[in-house]
């Protein structure tokens, strides 16, 4: 009765940390200039959603999910230079 048990629910396989990231686009990256309100509301909604990039997006007018990921991205490497 096991075997029948394992195959209705086969066990979800571990991630592999290399391939837990993705890229966000092939298009070059460079500097997104935000205002201090956008950051705000981006820092805000993450908290509350995570990385739902579309989700935030609705909520910025004029920002596409692509670039809010990138300026994400982008801020933290900024941060994990600076602290080193």
């Amino acid at each position: 009765m096991e075997a029948t048990q394992r195959r209705r629910h086969p066990r979800k396989q571990a991630k592999n940390a290399i391939f837990d990231c993705e890229e966000v686009s092939s298009m070059p990256w460079e500097f997104i200039n935000m205002s201090e309100q956008e950051e705000d509301l981006l820092f805000r909604m993450y908290r509350l959603v995570g990385d739902r990039w579309d989700l935030i997006a609705g909520r910025i007018p004029g920002r596409k999910a692509e670039e809010l990921e990138r300026f994400w991205i982008m801020r933290k490497i900024a941060e994990g230079l600076t602290r080193e």
